[in-house]
């Protein structure tokens, strides 16, 4: 028998979203707020807004990279059960561009994917009691390399490392830590993504795409209704002896 959102107890359970705006962050958030949660829902841009308001949600426009404001923001939404640090920044950082504008996206690409996590964590954990869970988003670029998006793969691999030592960090506190590494999520960030590998290497955007699926053990490209339901199980009770993992939602892209 499959389980409903509603089976998994996570009715009033307060829950921030990071990067919820859109894709993936908008799509977990749309589950949790199917599930019953409280959510709070955080992003950079404008369009957290609107998002938050279809949800039900509080909205909060913050950069994750921005201390004051990351503090500011947390201090006032009170008591959390759930982090999702879902907000990231995928883009092509090849080690052949030697322009400025090259290496300005791969430290930004850090600083938001590695330091914004750590920063968001960070001022959540007082927020935080037994029971709290802390859901980072990795990639399946985390576990393997992929060229041309050096800075991206770096900081994936990056989150998953935040997570274990997280996971050992604050078990004794009764909070659980894991990641999820989505394989490739038809989204705003994956589709600009591939129009730059289609560019780089010559390829027809249609082929490249029906070569990268075609490896996955279940054909078809996912949506981001599609994983979230692994973000729901590891939020949920069902997930109290789960910490320290990284979880596949990639059907079956990558060898784990």
């Amino acid at each position: 028998m499959s389980l409903l959102p509603s089976a998994l107890g996570l009715a009033g359970r307060r829950v921030l979203i990071t990067g919820a705006s859109r894709g993936i962050g908008y799509g977990i958030a749309e589950a949790f707020a199917s599930a019953g949660a409280k959510l709070h829902m955080l992003a950079e841009d404008v369009g957290i807004t609107e998002a938050a308001a279809r949800l039900g949600a509080d909205p909060y426009r913050v950069d994750i990279t921005d201390n004051e404001a990351v503090t500011a923001v947390l201090g006032a939404i009170g008591p959390l059960d759930v982090v999702v640090n879902n907000a990231g920044l995928e883009l092509i950082t090849p080690l052949d561009d030697a322009s400025a504008e090259n290496e300005m996206r791969f430290r930004r690409i850090l600083d938001i994917n590695i330091t914004g996590t750590f920063l968001v964590a960070r001022a959540a954990l007082p927020l935080m009691g037994t029971g709290g869970r802390i859901i980072n988003t990795a990639s399946i670029w985390g576990r393997v390399g992929e060229p041309l998006f050096g800075a991206y793969v770096a900081s994936k691999h990056a989150v998953i490392g935040l997570t274990k030592s997280w996971a050992k960090e604050l078990g004794p506190r009764g909070i659980t830590v894991n990641a999820v590494c989505p394989g490739w999520v038809r989204t705003v960030a994956s589709m600009r993504s591939l129009a730059a590998m289609a560019v780089r290497t010559g390829t027809d955007e249609e082929a490249l795409l029906a070569d990268i699926v075609s490896s996955q053990a279940l054909p078809g490209l996912m949506e981001p209704a599609d994983i979230a339901g692994t973000y729901l199980f590891l939020a949920s009770d069902l997930a109290a002896n789960v910490t320290g993992q990284s979880l596949g939602a990639d059907r079956g892209d990558t060898p784990w």
